[in-house]
């Protein structure tokens, strides 16, 4: 019990200086769980994947669109049980700031394919029957305070116009990593718009979603997919949507790499930060040390004494860090286009990696300090003047 009294006493012998350890470790750890949260988001889309879905795309980049003739040689081939397709859309709704994915899909089979968006049973069935309605994902209700019934007005850039869509269906997400910041209108509805206004834009899909039953097959029916369309004039390539999503995140490839860099780089700082502090303390205090030795007290007392002074702060700064976090990144979450990060959470792992790490260096920043307290002569330490 003595020994802990004086480590409070120590831990508090320089306030100002504790504090501003404990707040500057806090924010290490704030920092940390921030940039590893927004790389965890970027992965989301990857994790979300299913295994019995393949993207069959323009060879030469996905910004080219492919036939609508390819969906029936694409339906032929064994293990291939539905096809369905997609097409960027973009556009702008209210202002350019509001970033969601609008895509013009098969209201028939999109919802089959895709069955992770769940949407009332009758809802769908107004979707299929009415050509300008749309579906969207329940984040975009909730932001834009939209229900069934409402109109939604886009202003076409790829497809230019004015776009007025009646909501018929609010889908929900089924699982936690399912986006649900999408707008899904009907393609042909858009398609027979484009015949009269713009005829070289009609007749074409952005991308074949393919859902096959076994998925250990997705290798071969990608090959008999290309295989189909090679050297036509829109050679495909299909892989899996994981890989597809991959491709995306492959873009940014550079910016979450030195994202995650700089999250790890934050626990270095953390370390020295801390680690300057206990030196400090422990220089200060090497003629009591001394006096600690001729009093009797072994090794193992001022080993306990320094370490339990540098965990007391690493875990106050770390937990501080940690019950902020969460606050901070909804925050954050609330600002960021909902369509950017679809999911936006900070995940337990991450949580649990700050945590460990401010122990750790805890621990860390303590040997040098006990090091050299153990290693100063008596004699030594009467002589030092700090």
């Amino acid at each position: 019990m003595k020994i802990l009294k004086l480590i409070f006493k120590n831990t508090l012998r320089h306030k100002l200086r504790t504090f501003l350890t404990i707040f500057g470790i806090a924010i290490a750890v704030i920092a940390f769980g921030v940039l590893r949260t927004v790389v965890t988001a970027w992965y989301q889309g990857v994790e979300a994947s299913a295994a019995n879905r393949l993207i069959v795309r323009q060879a030469v980049s996905f910004i080219f669109p492919l036939p609508y003739s390819y969906r029936e040689k694409i339906m032929q081939l064994p293990d291939v049980k539905e096809v369905t397709y997609s097409n960027w859309f973009g556009g702008t709704y209210i202002d350019q700031s509001n970033f969601f994915a609008r895509l013009s899909v098969d209201p028939e089979t999109y919802f089959d394919v895709y069955n992770e968006f769940v949407l009332p049973k009758d809802q769908l069935e107004t979707f299929k029957k009415e050509r300008n309605s749309c579906v969207i994902g329940v984040e975009i209700a909730k932001k834009f305070n939209l229900k069934v019934g409402d109109v939604m007005t886009v202003d076409g850039d790829i497809y230019p116009g004015r776009w007025e869509f009646i909501v018929r269906g609010i889908y929900q997400p089924k699982l936690k990593s399912t986006d649900a910041t999408q707008m899904l209108f009907h393609w042909d509805y858009v398609d027979e718009r484009m015949k009269q206004e713009m005829p070289g834009r009609a007749g074409d899909v952005g991308w074949y979603i393919v859902k096959i039953g076994n998925p250990a097959n997705s290798s071969i029916v990608s090959r008999q997919i290309d295989a189909l369309f090679k050297n036509s004039s829109a050679e495909t390539k299909t892989e899996t949507e994981s890989a597809f999503q991959q491709d995306f995140i492959q873009a940014s490839g550079a910016i979450i790499t030195s994202m995650n860099f700089i999250s790890f780089i934050i626990i270095g700082i953390i370390m020295l930060v801390l680690g300057n502090t206990m030196i400090m303390s422990a220089r200060e205090r090497t003629r009591e040390y001394a006096v600690f030795k001729t009093l009797g007290f072994s090794g193992k007392h001022l080993a306990g004494l320094i370490m339990g002074e540098s965990l007391i702060i690493s875990i106050l700064g770390g937990g501080i860090g940690v019950l902020l976090t969460y606050p901070i990144v909804a925050g954050i979450g609330e600002f960021i286009p909902k369509g950017m990060f679809p999911v936006f959470d900070i995940e337990p792992v991450t949580l649990i990696m700050a945590a460990l790490a401010a122990l750790i260096i805890g621990i860390v920043a303590a040997i040098f300090p006990i090091h050299r307290a153990l290693k100063t002569k008596i004699i030594e330490g009467f002589r030092f003047v700090g």
